[in-house]
């Protein structure tokens, strides 16, 4: 008690008290949900209203049990008894002084770790610091361990250095201040640095031969009066509240232990390490996919927007229409760019798959065949893994040849072929088979086997597969036709023509549908390629589930803990370290 007061906590706090052991309590909710750390709740502060604790930390024989007896104002025995020439002080001593206890901790830099651990556990336990060196200054661990205190531990605000032994021969005051000041760095201005003589000041006290004047000059130039001050001032009532403030850092050590309680090792770790490799290597896979799906997304868009543009400069003065040869070239721009799309990204599936098992083996499931999806009401797009199919020639004849009577019946017939299925009697499957009928068309349907060599007629599963791959060859013309509809459905460009002649308006009206279809088909593609890699990754995620559940499971335990814990850390630094 100061003055009266418990544990220095006066109005001027501005409810720092209240807030702090909201902070505890909400810390010791946290800590408590999880094993790990259920163990560090005993370390957290609570109410406490007991004396405020001043604890002296220094090296060995730096005079701290000589100073502890010099403000206690000890006679000679007492100083005898307390005062030991050994490190045997295995724990903090505490002993009350003006209102406060002041804490001898164990000796530190003594070469013994028990006195350094206890030393340090000493510290935790302080409301404020009284660090003791000696006119011999101190050297470069000492330096280090009083800034750590001072930095780390909070103390800057909360401490009195003490420089013992100033009196001895061949001190020079002045000078030994100065040096000290210099390894304090930045806390020199902010830490009181205090020059005492335990040693004088208790002869002053207990040596009957010395007289007055002798003896008043002791205390004096021994300086413990002032420092007796200067402790009074720091745990003064109106000072910002000093045990608040210790809490606070306290709650940020056994927050910062809690945060070392999460470092994984053993099994936890080789399973949360296995975890982020497999996540690591699907992402990879997954990333590969996407960068290709971007890049020929683009291609196709810009395919259509030049064609479109090919086609408008093409447009005839004399009628409006697009000549047939350049109306042909367009489309088989177009198909031949969709079909580099489609092998393309099958191909980048295929690589992120093979990848994959080269990792982690057969386990790991083969994507299903891509099959495109532009969702236009005019559209059942599909896979042609042939560029040079004699279907899609027999389509682009039938379109030629159907250029007089309009595109909708273009566009009914591939549509019954995209849509037929693959049962036998079915129109893709009747066109299958009338294909197969040449070296050629066998040579293009018989991907996968599908036709016996001895006979050359279709295996008893191998004309549904080749109808499938007719209809998914229609499916690209349609949607090619779909995109060339201007160019084709010329039902109303004579009667229009005749009327109007507006030639740069029918230009503009292609190149326009052209720059539709780009984007239509550029985000239809990026849709439909992204959910089916998704899809994929799914299946994929799902089937090395046995690698990853146990360290998901950890990792995500921990990541939720160490969110936590870093959302309380970030409160109490608020709360522990001045605006400034």
């Amino acid at each position: 008690m100061v003055d009266g007061n418990p544990a220095g906590v006066t109005e001027s706090d501005g409810g720092l008290n209240t807030r702090v052991l909201a902070l505890s309590a909400r810390a010791e909710r946290l800590l408590s949900a999880h094993a790990r750390t259920r163990g560090l709740v005993a370390n957290l502060p609570q109410a406490d209203a007991s004396p405020l604790r001043i604890a002296l930390l220094g090296p060995y024989s730096a005079g701290k049990s000589m100073l502890i007896a010099a403000l206690l104002r000890l006679p000679s025995a007492a100083v005898d008894e307390l005062v030991d020439a050994a490190p045997k002080t295995h724990e903090p001593t505490p002993y009350p002084w003006n209102d406060v206890t002041l804490v001898d901790l164990p000796g530190t830099l003594s070469g013994n770790d028990e006195h350094s651990g206890a030393a340090r556990l000493g510290v935790r336990g302080a409301d404020a610091l009284m660090i003791v060196t000696t006119s011999e200054l101190p050297g470069e661990a000492e330096t280090a361990a009083i800034v750590e205190a001072l930095d780390t531990d909070g103390f800057a605000d909360r401490s009195v250095v003490v420089v013992n032994k100033m009196n001895a021969e061949n001190s020079d005051r002045d000078v030994v201040l100065d040096e000290i000041r210099k390894r304090l760095g930045p806390f020199a201005d902010r830490v009181p640095i205090v020059p005492t003589d335990a040693r004088d000041h208790i002869d002053a006290i207990n040596d009957p031969d010395l007289s007055a004047d002798h003896r008043d000059l002791l205390f004096a130039e021994s300086g413990v009066d002032a420092l007796a001050d200067e402790l009074r001032r720091m745990v003064a009532p109106g000072v910002g509240g000093v045990r608040p403030k210790a809490q606070a850092f306290e709650i940020l050590r056994v927050l910062a232990d809690a945060e070392r309680h999460w470092e994984l090792d053993g099994e936890e770790l080789r399973a949360a390490e296995t975890t982020k490799k497999v996540e690591e290597s699907i992402s990879r896979a997954k990333q590969g996919v996407l960068i290709t799906l971007e890049r020929e997304r683009e291609v196709v868009a810009s395919v259509i927007r030049a064609a479109g543009s090919k086609s408008a400069a093409g447009v005839s003065e004399k009628d409006g229409v697009v000549p047939t040869g350049i109306a042909r070239d367009v489309e088989e721009a177009l198909a031949r760019t969709m079909t580099e799309f489609d092998t393309k990204f099958s191909s980048s599936m295929r690589a992120a798959f093979e990848a994959l098992v080269a990792e982690y083996g057969t386990e790991v499931p083969e994507p299903e065949a891509w099959v495109n999806d532009l969702d236009s009401p005019e559209t059942a797009v599909g896979v042609s893994s042939d560029g040079a199919s004699r279907f899609e020639g027999a389509v682009r004849e039938v379109a030629e040849k159907g250029m007089k009577a309009g595109a909708r019946r273009i566009h009914e017939w591939i549509g019954n072929v995209a849509a037929g299925g693959s049962e036998q009697g079915s129109l893709a499957s009747d066109i299958a088979t009338r294909i197969n009928g040449t070296a050629v068309g066998q040579k293009v349907l018989n991907i996968g086997k599908k036709v016996s060599g001895e006979t050359g007629k279709f295996k008893p599963w191998g004309r549904g597969k080749a109808a499938e791959k007719v209809a998914d060859t229609a499916g690209k013309a349609q949607w090619v036709m779909a995109v060339m509809g201007p160019l084709i459905d010329l039902t109303g460009v004579a009667h229009d023509w005749d009327e109007r002649k507006k030639l740069n308006g029918h230009r503009d009206t292609i190149r326009r549908h052209f720059e539709e279809e780009a984007l239509r088909t550029r985000n239809a593609l990026d849709d439909s390629g992204t959910r089916h890699l998704d899809e994929w990754i799914v299946e994929v995620e799902r089937s090395l589930s046995g690698l990853t559940n146990r360290g998901a499971e950890i990792s995500a335990e921990r990541e939720t803990a160490l969110r936590g814990i870093q959302s309380l850390r970030a409160e109490a630094t608020t709360l522990a370290r001045p605006a400034g």
